[in-house]
């Protein structure tokens, strides 16, 4: 990584000029409120009564974003990209002091969380040469709470200038300083991840640890006791994974025996080594393909006429559609907590929790670590890690790209380190932080902490790769079968009342082998996949992740994660037995032989067998 393309003393100098924004003449601070009206006249009026509006830019430049600033904070392997930008730093510096003395500025000032400890006053500055950039404020204004005096928190700066030409895009941040800039993008994304992204990273020098998870509380009856329990729960993942829904999932719950979720985050949260977790917004930024029978919160939230709508599809008579994604694969909508509600009888019932912190350790009966992945292969459904594993699932933060998204990638692995692409610095020392706390937690409160994944994917699918042309092709030979939501939703409810039931499986952890209300019977690999396909999966898999841990490692792993990665990659060496799983039965008569079976073949369902 080059060292000389960064200027310290340009970042200060920006910085400095930044301190009289607020006095600018051409810059108009207005509340929420004001901002309201200048924000509709540009909106598309739905039939319900919500607003609806459509950006030029429908997803976060992530490739053109940069950190600025003292070796700690820099990107860890920038691209040429990424490195002319930063080379070009102090000239964009110069160009938007410029631009902030010429165009017309609104100002908005906001407060993320709502505790006594870590409120950061959020101040964003969008350019209204575009008058419908207004509301660009007003959307990302309905995430965040009013301001207040008496919690001033650590001040935040984001300045927003979507008139700058396409080809000019960038983000430039300097963590340091708590600024963020943005250039020629119109998408609000950019505002809600610059203010959040700089949270993460100031909260870790406060002793907390910053994590892209989602937060909620959901009581259970306990199987083995009959007793109601409170547990909280943290749900990692990556973008389009499945985070925003399951934190906004009511599991089903038996809500007549006094079974509940309520729901307190779904995107950044701030954990303590007591186990509590700070919330950040007030408002939800959710994808919007939602079915109202499997998501039935996030479905009666978006349609309600508080929503605020992006890129969403939407008919001449004002109807929302929003499985239609012919225009657009990234609809957003910002819905309210309070809005988050499901039908029980002839009522609606709230499901957001009264407040969005979630409780500490002590005042619950137990914490769950939910990491969510998404892959189609081999992977089970559910797996219970150790604490050990656990903090794998951190720094490996897998998922899988899919065809519809990215064709070239299709299948291949995706990992980023705590589901998190929004870390400042050493990946390294955001697992060595959540590997102390995890371990803390469960040294002071042993039984009371559990550890899971949940593959949201499905399972079956081959892509074959082939060279035509001089150019990679991959075609799909058998589709995914994707997990039906109603047994995820199984899965998750029975972990929380204890009625599932875990053994060895074949990637070394103890996977699911029943659950109370689903059919598992299905989902063995052995349906899909030949035990040499099988082998191949799991070798691939380890390989990735064996390159993966070297390539974090090097940023300062604590050696005992290190270990404990290497002790996991036997799985590839066929050091551990497939004990995960009974043999399939012989369809022929008794004593006759098995016929071989051909892997793209679509698998009759056997109730014999079962995957672990």
């Amino acid at each position: 990584m080059r060292t000389d393309i960064y200027d310290l003393a340009a970042y200060d100098r920006f910085a400095g000029a930044l301190r009289d924004l607020e006095r600018r003449r051409n810059i108009q601070t207005l509340t929420l409120e004001e901002i309201e009206p200048l924000a509709e006249q540009t909106a598309f009026h739905t039939k319900n009564g919500s607003l609806v509006w459509r950006s030029c830019v429908s997803s976060r430049i992530a490739p053109k974003t940069v950190y600025l600033g003292p070796e700690k904070v820099r990107l860890p392997n920038p691209t040429p990209l990424q490195e002319s930008i930063i080379q070009d730093a102090p000239k964009t510096f110069e160009k938007v002091l410029h631009l902030l003395e010429t165009l017309p500025f609104i100002h908005l000032r906001r407060r993320m969380g709502d505790n006594e400890r870590f409120n950061p006053d959020c101040n964003l500055f969008v350019s209204t040469a575009d008058p419908k950039n207004a509301r660009l404020a007003f959307m990302w204004g309905n995430t965040m709470a009013p301001p207040s005096r008496k919690r001033p928190g650590p001040g935040f700066t984001l300045i927003h200038i979507p008139e700058e030409h396409h080809m000019d895009q960038k983000v430039l941040m300097l963590p340091e300083h708590g600024i963020t800039v943005v250039l020629g993008s119109d998408y609000m994304g950019e505002d809600k991840k610059g203010f959040l992204r700089q949270a993460m990273y100031t909260a870790s020098g406060m002793g907390m640890l910053g994590l892209h998870a989602g937060s909620k509380v959901v009581t259970a009856k306990d199987a083995a006791t009959g007793r109601l329990k409170r547990w909280g729960c943290l749900i990692f993942g990556l973008t389009a994974t499945g985070k925003s829904t399951w934190s906004c999932h009511q599991l089903h719950m038996d809500y007549a025996a006094g079974e509940r979720t309520e729901v307190a985050q779904d995107d950044i949260v701030f954990l303590s080594p007591d186990g509590s977790a700070l919330g950040s917004e007030a408002g939800f930024y959710v994808k919007t393909d939602v079915v109202p029978e499997q998501q039935e919160a996030m479905y009666h939230a978006l349609s309600h006429r508080s929503a605020l709508l992006e890129n969403v599809m939407v008919n001449h008579k004002g109807e929302l559609l929003f499985l239609d994604e012919s225009l657009c694969k990234n609809g957003r909508g910002i819905v309210q907590r309070n809005q988050l509600k499901i039908k029980r009888g002839h009522r609606k019932i709230c499901i957001s929790a009264k407040t969005i912190n979630l409780p500490s350790l002590e005042e619950l009966d137990g914490l769950m670590f939910a990491f969510i992945t998404r892959r189609h292969t081999i992977m089970s459904f559910a797996q219970e890690l150790t604490p050990e594993e656990a903090v794998l699932a951190y720094l490996w933060g897998e998922s899988t790209h899919s065809y519809a998204s990215n064709p070239a990638k299709a299948g291949e692995s995706v990992r980023i380190v705590g589901t998190d692409p929004f870390i400042v610095g050493s990946r390294a020392a955001k697992v060595n932080q959540f590997h102390d706390i995890v371990m803390g937690l469960v040294s002071r409160y042993p039984g009371k902490v559990k550890f899971m994944q949940y593959n949201t994917g499905g399972m079956g699918e081959i892509i074959e790769t082939s060279r035509e042309g001089g150019k990679t092709v991959k075609r799909v030979v058998r589709k995914v079968e994707r997990v039906p939501l109603e047994l995820m939703a199984a899965i998750q409810r029975g972990d929380f009342r204890g009625t599932n039931r875990y053994a060895p499986g074949i990637l070394g952890t103890r996977s699911i082998v029943s659950c109370e209300g689903g059919d598992l019977s299905h989902w063995n690999p052995r349906n899909f996949y030949s035990e040499e396909q099988i082998r191949a999966y799991i070798e691939d898999l380890v390989e990735g992740r064996r390159k993966f841990t070297e390539e974090v490692a090097r940023e300062g792993l604590k050696p005992e994660i290190v270990e404990a990665a290497e002790r996991t990659f036997a799985i590839a060496a066929g050091k551990r037995s497939f004990t995960g799983y009974a043999p399939p039965p012989s369809r022929g008569s008794a004593g006759g032989d098995e016929p071989p079976r051909d892997p793209l073949k679509r698998p009759s369902r056997r109730p014999g067998w079962r995957y672990l």
